[in-house]
């Protein structure tokens, strides 16, 4: 079951997790929520992460703790 939670204005969003390639070839871990649950969605928050709501847009961001 994908990680959900549901902001202040009633949107559920989906946690999900993706390996990208920089420009300079080195490997990074994003973290990004989407609506749908889609392939990469993840069961929990990583550790040492908090998941905070950006009161202009309503929209949930994943920030280190």
């Amino acid at each position: 079951m994908a990680y959900s939670q549901t902001n202040s204005r009633g949107q559920t969003y989906y946690l999900h997790r993706r390996e990208v390639t920089l420009k300079g070839g080195r490997k990074q871990t994003i973290y990004f929520f989407a609506k749908e649950p889609k392939d990469g969605a993840i069961d929990a928050v990583p550790e040492g992460y908090q998941v905070i709501e950006n009161q202009k847009t309503g929209l949930l961001i994943l920030k280190k703790a």
